[in-house]
């Protein structure tokens, strides 16, 4: 088991902030989403999917 960490650990460590970039990513825009914001980064007023993002 060690011997397959030492050899890997690059890839784990690599595979890790990959994973954490992602959960952070996702939870940006989950808090964003739940403030009243647009999950896009854009504006709302162009958008042809409006109508599904802030359903009235």
């Amino acid at each position: 088991m060690i011997a397959f960490l030492a050899e890997n650990l690059a890839t784990i460590i690599v595979a890790a902030v990959l994973a954490a970039v992602v959960v952070l990513i996702i939870r940006k825009m989950h808090r964003d989403k739940k403030a009243g914001g647009c999950s896009c980064g854009g504006s709302c007023g162009c958008c042809p999917s409006s109508g599904m993002c802030h359903k009235q």
